[in-house]
């Protein structure tokens, strides 16, 4: 049987039948992080950007897109989620401040939240652009990746440092 799922036996996009998969409970954590300027850390930090509170309207974008995740990859299965958190750190490089972004994504279903998990930290990454990119156009989004995931039946997963 081939690795890839999401094909089926003529080589077609399917999704994948869960029918008789097993509920369990599920857990992904995402990262991922923009890159701004002093300027934009200082108004953010403040929140005086002139759209409004930046973390809180991320916040909730990143917890709309976890629950629309089927909506925007098209073999992800509509999931009832059970709990979405989306926490923010500032880290200071030189002259170039860093909001690290975690997301972690909650169900107890028949498969795995790890799209959810890597869609909220995308959007709510993006909503930052947006609500700042009048001041800085040049806000760089970071790497976004998967943390861990537990549950299911490919077991565990927790990335290794240096990975």
């Amino acid at each position: 049987m081939s690795e890839f799922t999401h094909f089926n036996e003529q080589g077609r996009a399917k999704m994948v039948d869960i029918t008789n998969k097993e509920a369990s409970y599920r857990n992904a954590i995402a990262k991922s992080s923009v890159i701004v300027n002093e300027t934009i850390y200082k108004k953010i930090s403040n929140k005086s950007i002139e759209k409004g509170d930046v973390l809180a309207v991320a916040q909730v974008a990143g917890i709309m897109a976890a629950k629309k995740t089927s909506e925007w990859i098209p073999m992800c299965h509509p999931l009832s989620l059970s709990g979405v958190n989306i926490t923010f750190n500032w880290e200071q490089q030189g002259e170039k401040y860093i909001l690290h972004t975690e997301v972690t994504v909650k169900t107890k279903g028949s498969t795995g939240v790890e799209m959810e998990a890597l869609t909220a930290a995308s959007a709510t990454c993006l909503t930052i652009y947006d609500m700042c990119k009048a001041i800085d156009k040049g806000i760089i989004i970071g790497e976004t990746f998967l943390i861990s995931k537990t549950g299911g039946k490919s077991g565990d997963f927790h990335l290794q440092k240096g990975e």
